[in-house]
């Protein structure tokens, strides 16, 4: 059954990393990411590293939940949903991508891994535990203040109102086909009714 699990989370993480390159939304590609972050952390926790497992697992929950969030507020295409190629530079990527696999995969076979097995009686997450709530305190504290810190700005920067009047006077998305009508909401022209822009 572990063998079953280890090889479904395996072939998950795989596919879900292939597919990030090949749909054609930021957004799309934000969420199967966070697929493959998952599924290697399940794998983390089978292969009994429950505290690495679960740690991957939120960490790249929130870090691609916030960056769909980005994009979602800044993409001047709207929400990342329209089509778009996600690989640039193809041979270049596809060359890198294989030297990288097989550099990898040469050190997981090759190295001579240690073997030095912890003893079923230690208490390794409440070591971790006291770390990260002592000496390591601080840094956790710091950080977690500033990805706050960012969340709020970001939040700021992409409202309608800004310092020098509504932050969409005078653009327009792009619209969902070729030469169509803008997608998203269209600003108005103060009287209720939407303002056309020139050539739209």
């Amino acid at each position: 059954m572990i063998d079953a699990l280890f090889l479904t989370l395996s072939a998950l993480a795989i596919w879900s990393g292939w597919r990030v390159f090949r749909v054609d939304s930021m957004v799309r590609a934000s969420f199967l990411l966070m697929v493959s972050f998952i599924a290697v952390g399940l794998i983390a926790v089978l292969l009994a590293a429950p505290y690495i497992g679960i740690a991957t697992i939120f960490m790249m929950a929130v870090e691609m939940m916030v960056m769909a969030l980005f994009m979602v507020m800044f993409m001047m295409n709207p929400a990342g949903l329209n089509p778009m190629v996600m690989v640039h530079q193809h041979r270049f990527a596809v060359v890198a991508g294989i030297v990288a696999f097989a550099g990898l995969t040469a050190a997981a076979l090759l190295s001579d891994l240690p073997s030095r097995p912890v003893p079923e009686s230690a208490e390794v997450v409440r070591a971790l535990g006291h770390e990260l709530l002592g000496p390591s305190m601080l840094i956790f504290e710091t950080a977690g203040v500033t990805l706050l810190a960012t969340m709020i700005g970001a939040v700021v920067l992409s409202a309608r109102s800004g310092r020098y009047g509504d932050s969409d006077a005078g653009s327009v998305p792009p619209g969902l086909t070729p030469g169509g009508e803008p997608a998203g909401r269209k600003p108005d022209d103060g009287r209720g009714r939407p303002h056309h822009h020139g050539g739209q």
